[in-house]
Parts: C-alpha cells; sequence; structure tokens
C-alpha cells in the first residue's frame, strides 16, 4: 500500500526530488534534451524555486532544491515544462515523464550534505562518469551556478560566540544561466540537429 502523500504547502521546505522517464528510456542520453532540461530547471530559478543541486541520469532525474511554491507546482513546472519544450523544439510526440514523483523532505543540514553527496556520486557509482566533475550535468561538476545551503537547515553551532547562529548573507550565486542566454544557445544547437 502506498503511504498518502502530506500535503507540502508554501513552507519554505527544501527536497530531493527524483523522476523518471516513461518507460525508463533513456532520453538524456541526447544532449540536445539533457541541455533542454537544464534549460527548463534553470527557467523557473529562482521564481519557482532554488536549486541547491541535481543530476540528470540517462533515464531519471535528482533535483535538490526549495520551491517558493507548493512541492507539486514546482515539480509541475519542472516536468510539465520540459515536456512542452520537447514537444515543441524537438517534435516529439510521446509522453516524456512516468507518471508520479518520489520526494523526500531534507530535514537539516547533514541530510542537506548527504543528498548533495548522492548527487555528486549518482553517475561515478554507475559507472557512466569517473567523477563528477566528468558529468555534463550535474551541479557537483561545478559548470552550474547553485544556491547555497537553506538558512532554516543550518545548525546553531555554525554561530557565534553567544551559541546563537549568525545570520549568512545571501549565498545564491548570480545566474549566467538566464533564460536569454541559454535559450538563444539552446535554439542554435537545435538548428544544427534537425
Amino acid at each position: 500500500m502506498r503511504p498518502t502523500r502530506e500535503v507540502a504547502t508554501n513552507n519554505g521546505q527544501t527536497y530531493f526530488v527524483t523522476s523518471a522517464t516513461s518507460q525508463r528510456r533513456p532520453l538524456f542520453n541526447r544532449e540536445h534534451w539533457a541541455d533542454l532540461f537544464v534549460e527548463t530547471i534553470y527557467e523557473y530559478r529562482p521564481e519557482r524555486f532554488s536549486i541547491h543541486g541535481f543530476v540528470v541520469m540517462p533515464d531519471h532525474f535528482h533535483l535538490l532544491f526549495t520551491p517558493a511554491q507548493s512541492l507539486e507546482r514546482a515539480v509541475q513546472c519542472v516536468k510539465g515544462g520540459f515536456s512542452f519544450r520537447v514537444k515543441k523544439f524537438l517534435h516529439w510526440r510521446h509522453e516524456v515523464w512516468a507518471v508520479g514523483f518520489s520526494d523526500h523532505r531534507i530535514r537539516d543540514d547533514e541530510d542537506f550534505r548527504v543528498h548533495e553527496r548522492y548527487i555528486a556520486k549518482n553517475a561515478v557509482e554507475l559507472s557512466l562518469y569517473p567523477s563528477a566533475a566528468d558529468h555534463p550535468y550535474c551541479s557537483a561538476g561545478g559548470r552550474y551556478p547553485l544556491d547555497g545551503i537553506p538558512q532554516g537547515l543550518k545548525p546553531g553551532y555554525l554561530g557565534g560566540s553567544d551559541g546563537a547562529a549568525e545570520a549568512a548573507p545571501l549565498q545564491s550565486v548570480v545566474s549566467e544561466v538566464g533564460s536569454n542566454r541559454i535559450g538563444r544557445q539552446f535554439s542554435q544547437r537545435v538548428r544544427t540537429v534537425f
């Protein structure tokens, strides 16, 4: 029996989400598909969610993020937004995603780091790449701007001498991955592929 999903509201929670392609087809082995997926998730940053890490595997993705709205709405943006773009730009006429997704709510900074490491080693453990830095669609390789660890996950012992945690400066990196720059690059690549 499948457990019921707790209702996720706009509560600033951070999640680790996984979703597979329809019939586990290795759609992301195609470079232009993986490029378009990364473009899609950055299209929604920061308005819909903050991105803390991701990896695109041949038949699924893992995303560590903090939705601005509900978890379901954020995943709808990722999966629905990508499906729309695939059908529009790549003329795909089949299902893209398996129904549903799995999620894990990140509890604290240690849980955050565990999932960050999982993202970094996922393709390496499957012998797809020798290191995370070699994987072109893994945030652990340092190619993509990421938002910092959410403030609510930081433990109190990182703070000052009185034991209280200090507020850290905004840790998001200003993104060069704006929709215009990547959109133009992607459109140029697609024109050469088709």
